[in-house]
């Protein structure tokens, strides 16, 4: 029988900058190995190539993709062996906890012909650099979208009956955790269930979610208190010790997008643009916002300047994303220098030992 694949991010190009939440999908790993060497070594392959080997043997596999390029991989987990791949590469450098006991590192680096980058150094620094002024760029424009957003939000907090929003979280705490008894503190992992990519926006929602007894889809406006009923409900999932998924907001890591409780098969999410979804069964449940705590005709009565701030907010996301898509082009073509100086038959000795290494890892774990 074939396991489960799960898929999100742990990193993000967000309106805060670049934001990572790899420690704590990490924290009760047993053993990390960390992938060095620059791109174009094959460390993404590799994660690919060893995680649809177990998942093939029946294991669940969680792939925590790359942000600026979601087709490759920033990591790979096997949470029932213990043990995760990750690139420890800038920007998402892995700070080590026990180097040699948990954290391992795995040099591509040495498949590398160094004279061969020598002659192309001018050249790397000059894209290098050019990478993070794109980059820069990104972050200036998703700034300026937030700070537009908060005058978004603004209109709506104006016309919030908070009575009803402390209601309505009231609510969801009874449905959701009634039946809970508190135990001891449950793991906490925080992620990104989707972001700003060289593509555009996108998400792993339905992954995420397929096969969860209950999911609530939360519906509403920016500033109508969807991040901050969110907050509640982890809050007292904390106090319960129940393990929690904590999905961010992509755009405001600040912002929650998601909850997951898998001890319930249970999730709550913002089901609004860019990630909007909707009810496909019984077992999904709409809870309103907008239509519970929002004056009614809001969105009516300020549709001129609702409009206005949707196209100034719109046109920054657009240049944010078309700077992530310059950068990753550029990533492209440094990334050519790097394939023409490796040597692959030596990166196939370094996987070969590292599928090695893993299955010695899983002996000991499972004669103790």
């Amino acid at each position: 029988m074939i396991g489960k694949l799960k898929h999100y991010f742990a990193c993000g190009n967000t309106a805060r900058g670049f934001q990572n939440f790899f420690e704590s999908n990490l924290a009760d790993l047993k053993k990390v190995y960390i992938l060095k060497g620059g791109p174009g070594t094959g460390k993404s392959t590799l994660m690919k190539r060893i995680g649809t080997q177990y998942l093939k043997e029946g294991y669940d596999i969680e792939y925590i993709h790359c942000s600026s390029d979601p087709d490759s991989l920033d990591g790979m987990i096997v949470r029932s062996l213990s043990f995760g791949i990750v690139d420890g590469t800038a920007p998402h450098v892995i700070e080590p906890t026990v180097p040699g006991a948990v954290e391992e590192y795995v040099n591509l680096g040495v498949a590398w012909d160094t004279q061969l980058l020598k002659r192309a150094t001018r050249n790397i620094k000059d894209i290098k650099e050019q990478i993070t002024e794109c980059y820069n760029n990104a972050y200036e424009r998703f700034h300026k979208a937030l700070e537009i957003h908060d005058e978004w939000e603004k209109i709506y907090i104006q016309n919030m009956d908070f009575g009803k929003a402390e209601e309505m979280g009231d609510y969801l705490l009874e449905q959701i955790f009634s039946s809970v008894e508190s135990k001891e503190k449950g793991k906490i992992y925080h992620r990104f269930l989707g972001g700003s990519t060289p593509y555009g926006a996108m998400d792993y929602v339905e992954n995420l979610t397929e096969g969860l007894n209950t999911r609530y889809f939360i519906k509403g406006r920016p500033g109508s208190g969807k991040s901050t009923m969110l907050k509640k409900l982890l809050k007292k999932a904390e106090e319960l010790g129940l393990t929690t998924e904590v999905y961010h907001c992509g755009f405001d890591p600040d912002s929650l997008d998601m909850l997951i409780f898998p001890e319930l098969s249970l999730c709550i999410f913002d089901s609004t643009a860019p990630h909007e979804y909707f009810p496909a069964d019984d077992h999904d449940i709409i809870i309103d916002m907008y239509e519970d705590c929002i004056k009614p005709e809001t969105d009516e009565n300020n549709a001129e300047a609702l409009e206005d701030i949707k196209k100034r907010y719109k046109a920054m996301i657009d240049e944010g994303i078309y700077y992530l898509a310059k950068a990753k082009a550029l990533h492209d073509e440094l990334e050519q220098y790097y394939v023409r100086a490796t040597d692959y038959e030596v990166v196939d000795a370094i996987v070969g030992d590292l599928i090695e290494n893993i299955e010695d890892h899983i002996e000991e774990e499972n004669n103790k």
